[in-house]
């Protein structure tokens, strides 16, 4: 079975426009036209799709993404650098994960302190069981 451009667009939830640019950059050159030059893709090329929205995601730039792709176009000779790729995307996905982790502590302790302020109606609840030096520290 084929898609068309905005069938494909709307699966992966991306717009039409995004699709033209990752060609227009080189990122699917495995995606076949017709006689008119009408893209028409394939479900293993939605497959490659979502791995290109899965690496954009981590950061990776259209370069990288680009090479990416040349490799898997290079066959099994390029194993050891796909690899090696992935390895880093994970060191960087899992950083970020743990930078999004203490985020998320600080969001934590914000809520809890709004939320007693507004069970006693008012910040000062906070100021009243903190040392004078601390006073400033937590508001706000």
């Amino acid at each position: 079975m084929t898609y068309s451009i905005s069938e494909v667009a709307k699966k992966l939830d991306l717009t039409v426009y995004t699709l033209r640019y990752y060609d227009k950059e080189g990122l699917m050159p495995f995606v076949k036209r017709d006689s008119t030059g009408t893209r028409q893709f394939k479900d293993s090329d939605i497959d490659f799709l979502k791995i290109i929205q899965c690496l954009k995601a981590t950061g990776m730039p259209i370069k990288d993404i680009r090479e990416f792709i040349a490799w898997c176009s290079e066959g099994d000779s390029t194993l050891k650098q796909r690899y090696n790729m992935f390895t880093e995307r994970k060191a960087r996905v899992e950083a970020q994960m743990e930078e999004l982790r203490r985020t998320m502590e600080v969001i934590e302790h914000k809520r809890s302190y709004y939320e007693k302020a507004l069970e006693a109606g008012t910040e000062n609840i906070h100021k009243i069981t903190l040392a004078p030096d601390r006073e400033h520290a937590t508001s706000s």
